[in-house]
C-alpha cells in the first residue's frame, strides 16, 4: 500500500463513484459498545448480521470485528462473509472507512480523512476516536490498495453523496459545523471536495433530519438514485419540525441544476411516525462520560432514505411502521432491477444511524 500525499484524486484522474455503480463489495464493523448499542449489542449484532446477509447475495462482505467478538462474528454470518480482527471505537463503516475513487482503468484507491466521531471536543459523540480514525489506512493496506492522506481534512462518508457524473451533494449543517473543519470557508470546503471526490458541482442541501445528531448527514435526507434524480425525505405534517427542514431542502433542489446542466428530479420517500426511545431501551444503555447516551422519549432521526445500494438488492430500514410498505414500493420502482429488502432496524437505529450509516462500497475494479 502507497500512501499518497503529493497529489489528489482529481489530478491523478479518479473519481467517486455513485453508489449504484457496480461493486466489489461491502465493508461493515460488527458493533458491541455498551453505550452505542442496548444490552449488550445482542440485538443490534442480529440486525447487522441481517443486513450483511442481504448484501452477500450480490456481492462481497467483510466484516470488521474486535479481539472480542471475533468467535462471535464468525459463528454469526454467513460463511461467505469474510471476519478480519480489527481495533475500532464503535461501527459506524460508513464515516470512516475509506472513501474509494476510481480511474477510468478501474483501478481503485482510497480517501483516509480526518475522523474526530463528528464534531471532536466540540460536539462530537464519543472519546477517544484514535482507533476509528486508523481504520481508514488499515482497511486500505488489507485491500491492497493505495490510498491518499488526507486527515487534516475532517469528512465523515455519510456526509456526502455523488451522482458519479461530476455533482456532489451535502448539508450546511453538517458540514459547515463548528467542530469540524472551523478554519476552512465554505469555497474552501467546496474546493476540496471537488479536488478529492473529482467534482464539478457540489449542492449544498440546507439541512438534513431534524435530531441527527452528526450534525444532519446529507445521507439520512437525501441521495441520488440516478444522475439527475434524488429521493427526498418528506413528511405532510405541517406541525412537525421536520416538516420546514424537507421543504428547505425541496426548495434548494428545485432550483438547483447538476454538473450535466440536469435540472434535480425529485422524488418523495415519506418518514415513518416519530420513533422515539422507551424507558427499557435506555436502560440498556451504559452512560458515556458520566452522562445518558439516550433519555427516554427522545426522537431518534428515523429515515427510509439511510438504504444501501448492493449490486443486487437495496437494502432499506423498516420500523415496524404502515410508512414502511409505501417506502418500499417507491424504492422498488426508482431501481425495478434490484429487489428491495427491507429490514427491520431500530435495533440499528438506537445507535445513532442506520443501514447506510453501517456500510462503505468499494467500488468494481474493472
Amino acid at each position: 500500500m502507497k500512501i499518497i500525499t503529493e497529489s489528489t484524486p482529481a489530478a491523478d484522474g479518479f473519481r467517486m463513484p455513485a453508489e449504484y455503480e457496480s461493486h466489489e463489495g461491502c465493508i461493515m464493523i460488527f458493533p458491541e459498545r455498551p453505550d452505542s448499542w442496548q444490552y449488550g449489542g445482542y440485538a443490534a449484532r442480529r440486525a447487522f448480521s441481517r443486513v450483511a446477509e442481504a448484501i452477500a447475495r450480490s456481492e462481497k462482505v467483510t466484516v470488521c470485528a474486535s479481539e472480542a467478538q471475533y468467535d462471535n462474528a464468525r459463528a454469526m454470518l454467513p460463511e461467505q462473509v469474510r471476519v478480519v480482527e480489527m481495533s475500532s471505537n464503535d461501527a459506524w463503516a460508513r464515516d470512516y472507512a475509506p472513501t474509494f475513487v476510481k480511474n477510468s482503468r478501474g483501478e481503485v484507491r482510497g480517501i483516509d480523512w480526518g475522523f474526530n466521531a463528528w464534531g471532536g471536543l466540540v460536539d462530537g459523540l464519543y472519546f477517544p476516536w484514535d482507533k476509528d480514525n486508523r481504520m481508514a489506512r488499515k482497511l486500505c493496506d488489507l485491500l491492497e490498495t493505495d490510498v491518499y492522506d488526507k486527515r487534516d481534512f475532517i469528512l465523515e462518508g455519510g456526509s456526502i453523496h455523488v451522482d458519479g457524473e461530476g455533482t456532489g451533494m451535502v448539508t450546511e449543517s453538517c458540514l459547515l459545523s463548528k467542530g469540524r473543519n472551523p478554519d476552512r470557508s465554505r469555497e474552501e470546503i467546496e474546493d476540496i471536495l471537488k479536488e478529492y471526490l473529482n467534482l464539478s458541482t457540489v449542492l449544498w442541501l440546507p439541512c438534513g433530519i431534524y435530531g441527527d445528531e452528526t450534525n444532519e448527514h446529507v445521507d439520512n435526507i437525501c441521495a441520488f438514485v440516478a444522475p439527475g434524480e434524488v429521493v427526498l425525505a418528506w413528511t405532510e405534517d405541517e406541525k412537525d419540525p421536520q416538516y420546514a427542514m424537507s421543504k428547505a431542502c425541496l426548495e434548494y433542489l428545485e432550483q438547483a441544476v447538476d454538473a450535466k446542466g440536469r435540472h434535480i428530479q425529485v422524488h418523495k420517500l415519506p418518514l415513518p411516525k416519530p420513533v422515539l426511545m422507551t424507558e427499557e431501551e435506555c436502560r440498556g444503555l451504559d452512560e458515556c462520560w458520566d452522562e445518558p447516551t439516550r433519555r427516554p422519549g427522545e426522537r431518534l432521526a428515523a429515515s427510509y432514505v439511510n438504504f444501501y445500494i448492493s449490486n443486487g438488492n437495496i437494502i432499506m430500514p423498516g420500523f415496524g411502521d404502515p410508512a414502511d410498505e409505501t417506502a418500499k414500493e417507491i424504492l422498488q420502482g426508482l431501481f425495478p432491477e434490484r429487489e428491495v429488502v427491507q429490514i427491520y432496524a431500530r435495533d440499528i437505529l438506537i445507535g445513532g444511524g442506520n443501514i447506510h450509516c453501517i456500510t462503505q462500497q468499494i467500488p468494481e475494479h474493472c
